[in-house]
């Protein structure tokens, strides 16, 4: 496998310019990990599953607290009433814990998705000189 230190000036440049243009960013995902409880900053760094159950979360706990505004307007003191609020309060804590988790996380995950992004474009890169070696050993057969 190639290191950044086995590549050529131009081979340096092209990653260079891939991981900037691909590349995740910190303050991104943090605006987005500010910007509520839907899981955006999962999503972005390609965490789908994760990002889908707080989105999950989030939805429940939204559709928690309607049907307790619902049986209360209908009913005055119903069982229904206080359990759908308190599962809307243990969701949205649930998802506070995580997000706040998350603040500590995230620079790791950044740091993974990157990693592994610049491992594909080491991975191209070393396919691309293995075509060339092969292009130019087919040329050379037919010279001879």
């Amino acid at each position: 496998m190639l290191t950044k230190h086995d590549l050529t000036f131009n081979e340096l440049l092209l990653l260079n310019s891939e991981l900037r243009d691909t590349e995740k960013s910190t303050s991104t995902a943090y605006v987005m990990l500010i910007g509520g409880h839907f899981g955006l900053h999962r999503f972005y760094l390609r965490r789908i599953v994760s990002g889908s159950a707080q989105l999950l979360l989030f939805v429940a706990a939204i559709l928690f607290y309607i049907g307790s505004r619902v049986t209360a307007a209908t009913a005055s003191t119903s069982n229904y009433t206080k359990l759908s609020l308190v599962l809307c309060v243990l969701s949205e804590l649930v998802l506070l814990v995580w997000n706040i988790a998350d603040l500590f996380l995230l620079p790791g995950m950044i740091r993974s998705y990157n990693e592994v992004l610049k491992q594909e474009i080491l991975a191209a890169i070393e396919h691309y000189r293995r075509m060339e070696q092969l292009a130019g050993r087919c040329i050379e057969d037919l010279i001879d």
